[in-house]
């Protein structure tokens, strides 16, 4: 029997996510081993009178090709998949893999033109603002085992956080976006953070299950230069198959100056990309209310309520702040109880406290 869930969820991503009309043409992009949502994908499609587009990735071969691979072959393989992109209306793609590190041995050389040959053009360039696209992690024991759960118990959360009435949410989130949109300055208070930067005249963006799955943040961009002060992040952060923690980010007029972790070394490298990745593209808030604690997958991670992430790298085309770098790194730092609370302050007022809202028209937004 065909679980329910999963049907449910393909069809929230066809109808809600991507909005997918008839005629239209969507890319599904399977990472690992994601075979019944993709099923349950294409069958939601046709259901529209869409057309849908299958690529399957394994994630070890991948790796594997990446180790020795030369910049020409990402040159190449951007000369067929720049066109395949940009012929699509929408794309979905999902991830599942048995190792998240299965990418740790490739050099960081040839990560980083991967991202800046490939994955930027493609993705960066034309995904992004031109399509209609929504990403998401299918549950594996892999994913349990992350999130320190039961196999079961965990596809147990994820459907429930996964199938969430997203609309709903939405609603919320609008008071938010308006104070956000008024607001000039942020400070943000807590253990090892004493931070303040601007955001004015740059637009706050509702992230209610459009984009990402599980979905629940309302995002800007701070002003470049206008970041002083320092930040601590208490929530792990995977990148390039190593598992940062501890990170603390000094800032002088939007720029790092000084970042230490449990490997300085191999941050400092990261956030030596290029010239944008020492500055920020993006400021949240997260609030999904059934996420609560970190389990080292981004997508989940930055949705947790009472959590920010302030973001080095690339802005969004959306709340553009002008910063451009190949890479795009959510950072996370929860205030709830749990996790050393901390203070958000909009224009000096008292927005958000040990991670719960305080003003009455966002209360809603409170788990």
């Amino acid at each position: 029997m065909r679980d329910q869930r999963i049907l449910d969820l393909a069809k929230n991503l066809i109808g809600h996510s991507t909005e997918l009309k008839e005629g239209e043409k969507i890319l599904i992009e399977v990472i690992g081993a994601g075979e019944p949502l993709g099923l349950a994908l294409i069958e939601a499609a046709y259901q529209v009178k869409a057309v849908p587009f299958l690529h399957l990735k394994n994630p070890e071969l991948e790796a594997a090709l990446l180790q020795q691979a030369p910049d020409q072959h990402f040159t190449m393989r951007r000369a067929w998949e720049e066109p395949r992109m940009a012929a699509m209306d929408a794309y979905v793609g999902i991830r599942c893999t048995d190792n998240p590190y299965a990418d740790k041995d490739v050099p960081n050389p040839r990560q980083e033109a991967y991202m800046k040959l490939l994955w930027e053009p493609v993705h960066g360039k034309i995904r992004v603002p031109k399509t209609k696209w929504v990403v998401l992690r299918y549950p594996n024991a892999s994913m349990a085992q992350q999130a320190a759960m039961p196999t079961g118990a965990f596809a147990d959360f994820y459907f429930d956080v996964c199938n969430f009435d997203y609309r709903e949410m939405s609603k919320r989130m609008t008071p938010l976006v308006e104070w956000m949109n008024e607001t000039d300055r942020v400070e943000i208070k807590g253990p090892g953070t004493d931070l303040s930067f601007s955001i004015r005249g740059l637009p706050a963006i509702k992230c209610d299950g459009k984009r990402n799955i599980p979905d629940g943040e309302v995002f800007t961009a701070p002003v470049k230069t206008s970041i002083n002060g320092v930040i601590r992040y208490n929530a792990p952060s995977p990148n390039q198959g190593f598992t940062f923690k501890d990170i603390a980010l000094t800032f002088r007029d939007g720029k790092i100056v000084a970042a230490v972790a449990n490997d300085s070394e191999r941050l400092n490298a990261l956030l030596d990309t290029d010239e944008g990745a020492r500055y920020v593209g993006e400021f949240a808030l997260g609030l999904h209310p059934k996420i609560k604690d970190p389990m080292g997958d981004i997508l989940f991670d930055e949705k947790i309520a009472g959590s920010f992430h302030l973001t080095p790298g690339a802005c969004y085309e959306e709340a553009d702040n002008g910063n451009r770098s190949a890479t795009h790194w959510d950072l996370v730092s929860i205030q709830t109880p749990a996790y050393g609370g901390g203070e958000i302050y909009f224009d000096g007022r008292l927005i958000r406290k040990d991670g719960l809202f305080v003003p009455d028209a966002l209360q809603p937004l409170n788990p």
